[in-house]
């Protein structure tokens, strides 16, 4: 099935499982464990999740051999990309900012799970304009 609402509905509702990971595990673990238990959030509230999505390089009407993956897609709509670092910094503003481009979407999320509150890791990204 599927979204029927909007995107700010959509986001509120990753961002609202990305707090609910959070507060069961907190800082200090690897991103596959908050990318595996997102999804698992993303799925028990019926939302479409894909992980790992591949996204292809077209270079002069060529695809490139070498594919980047975007940690989740969501309903097709919102790229989610994941980070457990210290700090955030211009480049994963960047790479977000590339897959957004890549994959045609209209927002993204760059979650960095490595803060004492998740909102101190969030930026929100719409049609290329950073929304902080």
């Amino acid at each position: 099935m599927a979204w029927i609402g909007n995107y700010d509905e959509l986001s509120a509702l990753i961002i609202g499982a990305a707090i609910e990971v959070h507060r069961e595990l907190g800082p200090g673990l690897l991103e596959g464990i908050y990318e595996d238990c997102l999804h698992y959030e993303l799925r028990e509230r019926g939302v479409r999740v894909q992980r790992q999505q591949p996204v292809q390089v077209i270079y002069k009407g060529r695809p490139l051999d070498h594919a980047y993956r975007v940690d989740l897609l969501v309903e097709g709509m919102i790229v989610v990309e994941l980070k457990a670092v210290d700090a955030m910094h211009d480049v994963h503003l960047a790479q977000l900012l590339s897959y957004l481009k890549l994959t045609n979407c209209r927002l993204g999320l760059l979650i960095n799970f490595n803060q004492e509150t998740l909102v101190q890791g969030l930026r929100r990204v719409a049609n290329g304009l950073n929304e902080e």
